[in-house]
């Protein structure tokens, strides 16, 4: 039997056999509200069409039980047809209705039907998430992209709870008994992951978004925000609604086409395992967007980002969707590249590409340097291959790709493109070739060498310079790319000359007068997607000057320079924490502060050998004294060293200053030592050894919300005892799902940097429990499990080897892929060391 597993042949076979018309989709949750209530009913009837009678097909469910199906009017034996995740249905009709009725289970990994009770006042949430093939833990469907259809869904739930789906209520919901009964409208023609439900008390905001359109109607969408009632007090709606208005004047003018969905939900929702996710109608969002405490502007502009992201979604994945999860790109490239393009050109945050090219292409680099990586363009063969593609190269390194597109093709063509591509499959799906020629009727361009070298390969390209050379290593790729010339002058160092070149092979020569310049930046502008070494003399002026360039992209190119060669053991650690130190206080940009900052405790704990690290501690922890003293009241830099203080400090001067900030027997002018930041400064002294278990409970007594039970539950992970990591191994490798964001709160409490020596006897155990945990635990709960108590701090040799010597044997080829990606980052880490 194939398990929960569904392979793109199987797919494709069913795609070739069927067409679905429409889902009636029936939910009884009115026994939500009872957390002993392990089930709910779900009736599911499909109408579809068969391309050959007489041939057999199979639904997707996963579900306890099932109580009836019916196929064209006939009773099937459950028993005899359900097993695993499949229902089986022989002797199709040309013509065919489908009934089933399950038991499906509620949630609490974040899969499915997620239910949550609110620790604050006990109020019960639910929510769905189904990317990539959760919505079978629903109801009955066939669960892959190509096979669109039109959705009713219809929602029994407690009186008084607030439904949403994708599409707006049919009529007003009568209440029996104490329990509602909702009745939407049919949806457009959908993919099944992204159909959606969201129930419960939620505190809901409204607004309208108007537009003129060319033919003299008014565009009017409903928008809605949602939040659980317990944060209603800290929810920006308004500034929520600005962004959402923004993006959708700007997307319905790049776009040329009208949102094509009625009305636009905005769900911020607790324990949620994603960022976001584009559901049609109802995008649901993790509720850490919801700020209840102070938080500097980047968060304000990484939530601005991740709206207009879930937004370009409604076009690009949800109107028009890829045809199975190899195509993926389609939708997450478009969406991550729109994301920033529509944070420049939509609302206030106009060095959004600066913050892509420090924090976001980070991630790109990384993932696309291990050896698991795929071409953008990937090779999935299963959903568990999908699964593990939603990563930096689906993502960061595809809009990066994206934005290089842009430059080789133009922008005007590449939106006229994506207009045609909109106009031409509409409702319908698409694979690589219907979008590039959508391009290249636009652009005039064969992309078709462009596409081989930068989607359908893999690997970063590293450009140099040297001796007014541009060379690039690697197989060669077409790169456009900006090369600036800087000069120091009275107001810093700024840009006197750019040129733009192709660099179609292994060099290039930039123009003599370009190259006697006091710094050359390569890549200037970040057209590309590439790293960039620093020569020398670029090294030589960076650690003199790199503060004083005016502009905040080539800091952050540099940046980003410095940290690739850092992990590629090329710069030394001690070197990277020398440029910090001098350059970082001066960063205007707070968000690549704060990257830089995590980079730097990055390096202490991983890139330096015990000597280096002892040598280099002092003057890291004097650093964030230093620029925590020294920032402006209440500014956003103020906090962002704050956060750094509360990890770096060490001393217990340093330990005793962050108590006294905590009890507030010490105040720092215009540092508010709100609930978030309370935490923060409390973990940095549970893993000093600085705060035991009944102070970390008096905290929880302080902050009995969602977040206090989280933060509480690392606290006590992060106490440098024997009795604290046994206690996070015991719960992470016994078999009982729990909510992803908890595990991760444990793990990251279970491995902190300089206790090593209490970690080193949980190696050998998790090796030998990988299979174990993989096969009984859900892939999301299973996947934070493997990758988070992975032995990354025990940086030796013999980590190494029983790492090779486990990868060595037979195991499920996504966990193989986790362990593997985890073994390189220690790799690396060893490689570091030496440098």
């Amino acid at each position: 039997m194939p398990g929960r597993n569904l392979t793109r042949s199987e797919a494709a076979r069913r795609a070739e056999l069927l067409r679905v018309s429409t889902y009636r989709v029936s939910l009884d949750l009115g026994n939500a509200k009872d957390l002993e209530a392990r089930t709910f009913l779900s009736t599911s009837t499909i109408e579809f069409f068969c391309a050959e009678p007489g041939a057999s097909t199979f639904l997707d469910l996963i579900a306890p039980s099932v109580r009836s199906v019916t196929l064209n009017g006939v009773p099937l034996d459950p028993a005899e047809v359900f097993a695993d995740s499949r229902v089986r249905l022989d002797g199709l009709q040309a013509e065919n209705t489908v009934t089933v009725v399950a038991d499906c289970a509620y949630s609490r990994t974040g899969e499915g039907l997620h239910r949550f009770a609110d620790p604050a006042d006990g109020r019960v949430y639910l929510y769905t998430q189904f990317e990539p093939a959760d919505a079978r833990r629903l109801y009955a469907n066939f669960e892959q992209p190509d096979l669109k259809a039109s959705f009713t869904f219809d929602v029994k739930a407690p009186a008084g709870w607030y439904i949403a789906g994708n599409s707006a209520p049919a009529k007003r919901a009568p209440v029996v008994n104490g329990v509602a009964h909702w009745t939407f409208l049919p949806t457009p023609r959908i993919s099944t992951y992204i159909t959606v439900v969201v129930a419960g008390p939620y505190h809901v905001a409204s607004d309208v978004y108007k537009r003129a359109l060319p033919d003299g109607t008014t565009l009017e969408i409903p928008l809605n925000a949602l939040c659980r009632h317990s944060l209603a007090d800290h929810f920006d709606d308004e500034a929520i609604f600005d962004v959402t208005k923004r993006g959708l004047d700007f997307f319905h003018e790049k776009f040329d086409y009208p949102y094509p969905f009625g009305k636009y939900d905005q769900a911020f929702v607790p324990e949620y395992n994603l960022g976001a996710m584009e559901n049609p109608g109802c995008v649901t969002f993790t509720e850490h967007f919801v700020f209840r405490s102070k938080q500097t502007d980047s968060a304000y502009e990484s939530r601005a980002n991740v709206i207009l992201h879930e937004m370009a979604h409604m076009w690009f994945g949800d109107l028009v969707t890829m045809r199975w999860w190899d195509d993926l790109w389609l939708k997450e490239s478009f969406a991550d590249f729109m994301g920033s393009y529509g944070s420049v050109g939509a609302t206030r945050w106009k060095n959004a590409w600066v913050a892509f090219a420090n924090r976001r292409k980070a991630w790109a680099y990384r993932q696309d340097q291990l050896p698991s990586t795929h071409p953008i363009v990937a090779t999935i063969n299963d959903l568990e291959d999908a699964k593990l593609n939603f990563d930096g190269i689906t993502y960061a390194k595809g809009a990066s790709v994206l934005k290089q597109l842009v430059a080789y093709v133009g922008e005007d063509a590449f939106i006229e493109g994506s207009r045609r591509y909109f106009r031409q499959h509409a409702f319908a799906n698409t694979t690589l070739t219907d979008l590039l020629s959508a391009l290249e009727e636009t652009s005039g361009r064969d992309l078709s060498a462009w596409s081989k070298a930068w989607l359908e390969t893999s690997g970063v390209n590293t450009l140099t310079l040297t001796d007014g050379v541009v060379r690039q290593q690697g197989s060669p790729r077409p790169h456009r790319i900006a090369v600036g010339a800087y000069e120091l002058g009275d107001a810093g160092v700024a840009r006197v000359a750019r040129v733009e070149l192709d660099l179609e092979r292994e060099s290039a020569l930039i123009p003599p007068d370009l190259s006697s310049a006091a710094f050359v930046l390569v890549n200037d502008d970040d057209l590309s997607y590439c790293k960039v070494v620093l020569n020398d003399a670029q090294l030589a002026f960076a650690y003199e000057h790199l503060s004083t360039f005016t502009d905040p992209m080539p800091r952050s190119l540099i940046w980003s320079s410095l940290w690739n060669m850092t992990r590629d053991g090329v710069l030394p650690g001690r070197r990277f924490l020398d440029f910090v130190n001098r350059h970082a206080a001066a960063e205007t940009e707070v968000g690549v502060l704060s990257n830089l900052l995590d980079q730097a405790g990055f390096v202490l704990a991983y890139y330096l050998t015990d000597e280096n690290r002892a040598a280099a501690r002092e003057p890291v922890a004097a650093m964030a004294r230093r620029e925590l003293r020294a920032a402006q009241a209440a500014s956003d830099k103020q906090l962002a060293w704050a956060r750094f203080y509360a990890k770096a400090g060490y001393r217990p001067e340093d330990l005793d200053y962050l108590a006294a900030l905590l009890e507030g027997t010490a105040v720092l002018e215009g540092l508010t030592v709100d609930a978030d930041l309370r935490w923060e400064f409390l973990l940095g002294l549970a893993a000093a050894g600085a705060a035991d278990k009944e102070r970390i409970d008096a905290e929880l007594a302080r902050d009995k919300t969602a977040s206090g039970h989280r933060n509480h539950a690392g606290c006590l992970a992060a106490r440098p005892l024997p009795e604290a990591k046994a206690d996070v191994w015991r719960r992470v490798s016994t078999p009982k799902d729990q909510p992803n964001d908890l595990l991760r709160a444990l793990l990251n409490g279970f491995n902190r940097a300089g206790q090593a020596e209490l970690l080193t006897g949980y190696a050998e155990p998790y090796f030998e429990s990988l299979d174990r945990i993989w096969a009984e635990r859900t892939i999301e709960n299973a996947s934070a499990i493997v990758s988070g108590a992975f032995p990354e701090l025990l940086v030796d040799p013999g980590t190494l080897a029983r790492a090779d010597e486990w990868l060595a044997g037979e195991h499920a080829p996504a966990l193989r892929r986790l362990v593997l990606e985890a073994r390189d980052d220690l790799a690396r880490a060893l490689r570091a060391r030496a440098a």
